[in-house]
């Protein structure tokens, strides 16, 4: 008795393009995760994100689309290495406003040179390095357009 082949839908050409570039992002998170030093990718996006102006722990978890736990958890370690300082906002005991240290701002300078570094050894083997970075600006550039517009959203009434 012979077994019987699984059968398979043939999957449509925009789902497995999907696919790859889903597969492409994990892998690439992994490795910039790896380059980025004693950072974890949770904390390097924590740092940068206050870096570039949000001081508000509570804007910092709706931001980054990240559970409140993984944000304090982050933060808490930022702050115990002295990257991050932490301090309460007046007015309101459930919010802290959020600083970059002099030593936070020199880590997270550290781990971009770094992560950069590891991205420029992947657009060495890329058909059209120019292009995909300028794809992955966009994609920057789309994600931070989606952030804000969900910010928005959630301020209304």
């Amino acid at each position: 008795m012979t077994r019987a082949e699984p059968r398979t839908e043939p999957v449509p050409a925009a789902v497995a393009q999907r696919a790859r570039a889903v597969r492409g992002l994990a892998l690439a998170a992994r490795s910039l995760e790896h380059a980025a030093g004693d950072l974890t990718l949770a904390q390097y996006r924590v740092l940068a994100f206050v870096a570039a102006g949000t001081e508000r722990s509570s804007l910092v978890a709706e931001g980054l689309a990240l559970a409140k736990p993984t944000v304090t958890a982050a933060v808490d370690g930022l702050v115990e290495r002295r990257l991050l300082t932490r301090e309460a906002v007046a007015g309101d005991r459930r919010s802290f406003r959020l600083a970059v240290t002099p030593e936070g701002a020199a880590a997270l300078r550290t781990a971009e040179q770094s992560m950069s570094e590891r991205l420029d050894q992947v657009l060495e083997f890329s058909r059209d390095p120019d292009a995909l970075l300028a794809a992955l600006g966009d994609l920057d550039d789309a994600l931070a357009d989606r952030m804000r517009a969900r910010l928005r959203s959630q301020a209304r009434p």
